[in-house]
């Protein structure tokens, strides 16, 4: 199968790309080249350099290909997924379109969810544009037939550091945790969560690769393991070596208040419950079962970022802000009284 990835270095992507060489796919990777390939262990793919946000460009890299499969990690606007319509239209079998789970109903009204629970999200941007990202494709797969598919990761992680605030790229969460310093967990940290490894979604990913009643459907693709961020936090916690995690609760409109930035995140997504239904991708790929739990996943996780000195980005700002956050709302909590 001829796959071509454009992105193929992210925290999703990466385990995607390597899985399919591993099956013996034919693979090409498209992106600015910012990421070195070997730095994510992707060997034996073709390489091309471009910016998919330049049309003409991009037509000049592709030429006259054709591919099985296009997929697109890094498509975020309307207009991202307009330019592969035209770019790929009638030159590929199948175009997958990374949404999020994030577009899903907020708040919502019943659990758990499924690929048809609606999807609005009137707290976030990202969600609003993803969302704008899926009416595209299922415009164009109805009125042209464009082979669009729709996937939708919630959580997912490998080479980030998946907390609300001083994590991601970021190596601060880890920094404060190790250091005995307050940690901000978002609200009284109970509302449920879930976390899936990267290669744990590769294999549902690829499992629709060339399935022939996937075109024109919408697909989560997540793992089982339901937790809380309380316990999240303690497993991030123990993977880091530290026994016992200052966790420091604080409401999300305090956060939101503090930190304006934040509020879509928090309301329009991790201060929300997502518990899903897999029966869908399961349905589709019955090979697909998750199967490295996130204590192991985070294990993992954190080896990679200190495998390389490089990685661990420590910083100052998201440490002040936090601190911040955290000492107004015990101010005024100390301003209240008992």
């Amino acid at each position: 199968m001829k796959i071509l990835f454009i992105g193929g270095t992210g925290n999703i992507s990466a385990a995607c790309v390597r899985l399919a060489v591993l099956r013996g796919d034919t693979v090409t990777v498209l992106n600015r080249g910012k990421r070195p390939l070997s730095d994510y262990g992707i060997e034996g793919v073709e390489s091309l350099l471009g910016d998919f946000r330049d049309e003409a460009g991009m037509k000049a890299i592709l030429g006259e290909r054709h591919f099985d499969v296009v997929a697109n990690f890094i498509a975020y606007k309307p207009e991202d997924v307009e330019r592969d319509i035209r770019l790929f239209g009638g030159r590929c079998g199948q175009y997958l379109f990374i949404s999020s789970a994030s577009a899903y109903q907020k708040p919502l009204l019943e659990f758990p969810i499924t690929e048809e629970t609606p999807v609005v999200n009137p707290y976030w941007q990202y969600s609003r544009d993803k969302i704008a990202c899926e009416k595209v494709c299922e415009d164009a797969f109805r009125d042209h037939g464009f082979p669009a598919i729709i996937i939708r990761p919630s959580h997912t992680y490998e080479t980030v550091i998946p907390l609300v605030m001083g994590g991601w790229t970021e190596f601060t969460v880890i920094d404060r945790m190790r250091k005995g310093l307050p940690v901000l967990v978002h609200g009284d940290g109970a509302s449920l969560w879930t976390m899936t490894h990267s290669r744990d979604f590769a294999v549902g990913f690829l499992g629709l690769l060339g399935h022939p009643k996937a075109v024109g459907e919408a697909f989560h693709i997540t793992s089982d393991e339901v937790m809380s961020w309380n316990r999240i936090y303690d497993l991030v916690g123990q993977a880091a070596g530290v026994a016992e995690v200052n966790k420091a609760h604080v409401p999300f409109e305090w956060i939101s208040r503090m930190l304006p930035d934040m509020r879509g995140n928090i309301y329009g997504d991790k201060g929300a419950c997502a518990v899903f239904d897999n029966a869908k991708i399961k349905s589709f790929v019955p090979e697909f079962k998750c199967e490295i739990p996130f204590s192991e996943g985070m294990k993992e996780t954190l080896a990679w970022f200190e495998a390389d000195a490089k990685r661990i980005h420590i910083s100052e700002e998201t440490h002040i802000q936090m601190d911040r956050v955290i000492e107004s709302y015990h101010t005024q909590l100390k301003q209240l009284g008992p």
